[in-house]
């Protein structure tokens, strides 16, 4: 049994990953600001500590007291997805200094592995191989991206220099039950079973790898348990159109509706998927779950 801290764990995949690792027997805190409950237990048996990231006196004393033996760290730069003109993208602009500061703490707790969550997806932009693997030169050309990047290679100077274990997951597109409704998925299924047409931005050719969130919290758990110092990608290695999407989820609900297609606000990339061999051949991981199945589970549970 090991104690873990996770950052940011009251999110989708927060909540998805707290919940499994409980099920293991492990013991789990919680650090997120958008929490529903301070310094106790919850229903569940997990520990959350409604606390801002950034509050580092108040993180300090949460990592002195609960001494976590690896820290999961998914409070990255989640807000520079954001408008540029929204607060909240503005707080979220130095991030180094957060990532820093979780370090620190990692350092002086004795934490025996900082795991980072990151994203495959916005890093491999514009990729000039699909699928994309670890040792492909990122070029990212969005600030969320370039901010992912920025930490990774700070994480893996800063755990270098003092002997800290470490793991940078990039993941591809996570779906499944509990996403929020901005996800192209949740936003998908809830026009249609409102009898509404869902928005797709650009032609809807554009392609992502999906990965159903199940698949990647086995993933993410088994790289803080398991794996060598280094970056692994999360995904499926398959490529998934966003058409596809909606005529698949338009399928299982049994819909006629069309979808309205609107012009790109921000260029993205028209091609997106994951090399796993890396993990594949280190850890014994691959995805159980293929798309379909996926999506029918999410579908039931938007119902």
């Amino acid at each position: 049994m090991k104690k873990y801290l996770i950052t940011g764990g009251a999110g989708f995949i927060g909540t998805h990953l707290s919940g499994a690792l409980l099920k293991f027997g492990h013991k789990v805190i919680v650090i997120d600001n958008f929490s529903t409950s301070k310094g106790k237990n919850n229903d569940s048996g997990i520990k959350i500590y409604k606390t801002d990231i950034d509050d580092i006196g108040a993180i300090g004393k949460i990592f002195g007291k609960e001494s976590p033996d690896a820290v999961i760290h998914l409070a990255g730069a989640i807000n520079l997805r954001r408008n540029m003109a929204d607060p909240l993208f503005k707080k979220d602009l130095d991030v180094l200094q957060r990532t820093e500061n979780i370090l620190d703490l990692c350092k002086k707790t004795k934490v025996k592995r900082f795991v980072f969550v990151s994203s495959g997806g916005a890093i491999y932009e514009n990729a000039g191989v699909i699928p994309t693997s670890e040792k492909y030169p990122a070029s990212p050309s969005s600030l969320y991206a370039l901010a992912n990047l920025i930490i990774e290679k700070y994480i893996e100077i800063y755990c270098k220099n003092y002997n800290l274990d470490f793991t940078i997951a990039r993941l591809s597109n996570v779906y499944g039950p509990g996403q929020w409704e901005s996800g192209i998925i949740p936003s998908i299924i809830i026009k249609i079973l409102k009898n509404e047409s869902p928005v797709i931005y650009g032609t809807g050719k554009q392609t992502r790898d999906f990965i159903y969130i199940d698949d990647a919290v086995e993933a993410l758990i088994m790289l803080a348990e398991k794996s060598k110092n280094g970056i692994y990608n999360i995904g499926t290695g398959k490529e998934i159109s966003l058409n596809k999407v909606f005529e698949t989820a338009k399928f299982f609900l049994g819909s006629k509706i069309k979808p309205i297609y609107k012009n790109l606000i921000i260029k993205e990339s028209e091609r997106s998927a994951m090399d796993i061999k890396k993990i594949k051949k280190e850890l014994g991981w691959k995805p159980k779950t293929d798309f379909e199945k996926g999506l029918a589970k999410t579908i039931e549970s938007f119902k």
